[in-house]
């Protein structure tokens, strides 16, 4: 297929560093793609740029148009560039003061993460969730409210729910529309709370979400975060998506089914991190189709998706 408007047209919601993972494997693919990407980071050189401009949090965005970019391997290395030096400069990245700077410039967010995919050559779209910044909360299982999204996974205590302010958060008319016209929505891999949902709790994106005639798809995490995710089943994640939509909404799960070595295991128990459990028989009590394969890949002793495997899985899911 070479025609573009006759591509699969391929949705992906979340943030974090998994969603750039993702997208550098199905990129190659003849497929167009949308990111649709969380704006409620507020920690690290992110926070503080929202916090001094005034604008969304970049830094999620930029992951995003560095993983779909095609340029040359130093010029994206520049634009991830982080200073590790200078009292003001340090622990920004150049793409993130780029942004901030497109921002300034356009007078508009969006305006500038769109001028900055062409600079960049982007393959896709790269959404913002919203064109400002929104806040998340967490009610906790003792009815205590934690705010703000670094802080969550901190707070030692059980998420009942995640919600954002304000309430009068409005996503862009691009958003809505490439919902419903997608053959593929893409949830996660990334932090469940944190990353994910941020995104479909913007009003109307859960809804549309909800409605699309896509095939949805949660590609789940391999290993569950303190803090979020601890003990989280395979379905347990389905479930916590499915309570705060309130509708059963994912068709399929992505799994994986490969033992994680000791020494991994090791590493991430100081962490209070474990594999995810696979629990097929209540997967298929929620009506899901369940696909499993070895999709892990290991560097630098940490565990990612092998982004390679995944994209394909997802491809010959639409193909």
């Amino acid at each position: 297929m070479t025609d573009t408007a006759n591509r699969p047209k391929v949705v992906i919601i979340g943030g974090g560093t998994g969603l750039s993972v993702l997208l550098r494997g199905l990129k190659v693919y003849p497929v167009d793609i949308t990111a649709i990407v969380t704006v409620a980071d507020d920690g690290g050189s992110s926070g503080r740029l929202r916090e001094e401009l005034k604008i969304p949090p970049p830094g999620d965005i930029r992951n995003v148009l560095a993983a779909l970019s095609d340029v040359e391997p130093l010029v994206e290395d520049l634009f991830q560039h982080r200073f590790n030096k200078g009292n003001s400069l340090t622990g920004h990245s150049l793409g993130n003061l780029i942004l901030a700077a497109m921002t300034n410039i356009t007078g508009d967010f969006f305006h500038a993460v769109r001028e900055m995919s062409k600079v960049l050559n982007v393959r896709g779209k790269v959404l913002p969730a919203a064109n400002r910044s929104v806040v998340l909360h967490a009610e906790m299982e003792d009815g205590t409210i934690v705010s703000g999204e670094s802080k969550i996974p901190y707070s030692g205590k059980k998420i009942k729910r995640v919600f954002l302010s304000p309430e009068s958060i409005e996503p862009l008319e691009e958003t809505i529309e490439v919902i419903r016209q997608a053959d593929l929505i893409l949830l996660g891999p990334g932090s469940l709370y944190t990353s994910i949902l941020p995104n479909l709790l913007v009003p109307k994106i859960g809804d549309e979400v909800c409605k699309a005639k896509a095939k949805k798809v949660y590609i789940c995490n391999v290993m569950t975060q303190a803090g979020e995710t601890l003990d989280f089943t395979a379905s347990d994640h389905v479930k916590a998506l499915n309570e705060h939509m309130k509708c059963t909404f994912i068709d399929t799960i992505l799994v994986n089914d490969e033992e994680i070595p000791d020494m991994m295991k090791a590493l991430y128990a100081e962490e209070l991190a474990k594999p995810v459990y696979y629990d097929i028989e209540a997967l298929r009590d929620l009506g899901l189709e369940i696909v499993h394969d070895k999709i892990v890949s290991y560097e630098n002793n940490v565990i990612r998706h092998d982004t390679v495997k995944v994209a394909k899985l997802l491809y010959d899911m639409i193909t």
